[in-house]
């Protein structure tokens, strides 16, 4: 399967079912963020899933592996991530079961349709213009940046892709929380969940796991701290379960 490589790509191990994912250093490697939220995401079988600007493709492909969903589609604008991504799908033999779409998550309602999807997910830019140094990396920085995406964007288009009751799972930063919140109560994903994780026990958090219902009523769930190292270079059992060790 090496043949499905191009210049400058690896294959990583996922540690799932014995999935592979083609990645660039040089462009954008997926991070912990995004396994995490694999891990938070809940998906019932038979249902059907949306991940906004899925980049290589790493959560359709983990929640293939986790969950009894029916189908997984990733959405991404940048035409070489998305590229990889169908590659990937490809390397683990999904086509069936996972579909890579290139398009921009502003027009995703009008390229899927409203209401198509059980659940919606997310693991978008974190930084505005002002927060943080932007990347030398354009790919880099579409990811980390609203360059191409806003959260107000984001929060828009889930609420139009999801059926009425259906779930919105969100990684995001903490320093944003009340924006976020506050955003997601506006757009109509009512927050149901929430879980901050804690890079050490005596750390601040430095990402919160959220889970949004569209049309749903006022009552938040706060779920014990995520915790990633017990010590440095060691996962707690809780992260090693994540990844599937």
């Amino acid at each position: 399967m090496t043949d499905l490589l191009k210049p400058n790509e690896r294959m990583d191990e996922l540690h799932r079912n014995g999935y592979r994912i083609i990645q660039n250093p040089q462009k954008f490697c997926f991070g912990m963020d995004a396994v995490l939220l694999s891990g938070f995401i809940r998906v019932k079988e038979q249902e059907t899933v949306l991940d906004l600007g899925t980049g290589t493709g790493i959560i359709p492909i983990l929640l293939e592996a986790k969950t009894d969903g029916a189908h997984f589609t990733g959405l991404e604008i940048q035409p070489e991530s998305a590229d990889m991504a169908r590659r990937s799908v490809t390397l683990n033999h999904l086509e069936n079961k996972v579909s890579i779409v290139t398009g921009d998550i502003k027009d995703a309602s009008n390229l899927f349709g409203a209401s198509s999807f059980d659940v919606v997910t997310a693991n978008p830019p974190y930084m505005i213009d002002s927060h943080g140094m932007s990347s030398p990396s354009q790919a880099k920085a579409i990811a980390r940046h609203e360059i191409l995406c806003t959260l107000d964007d984001v929060l828009e288009q889930a609420y139009r892709l999801l059926k009425p009751q259906g779930l919105f799972f969100m990684v995001h930063r903490p320093f944003r929380l009340a924006e976020i919140m506050s955003k997601m109560v506006a757009a109509g994903l009512e927050p149901k969940r929430m879980q901050l994780v804690y890079p050490y026990v005596n750390k601040e958090p430095n990402m919160v796991l959220l889970e949004g219902l569209k049309q749903g009523k006022s009552r938040l769930a706060v779920e014990k701290p995520l915790i990633v190292y017990q010590a440095p270079g060691i996962y707690t059992e809780e992260i090693y379960t994540i990844y599937g060790y």
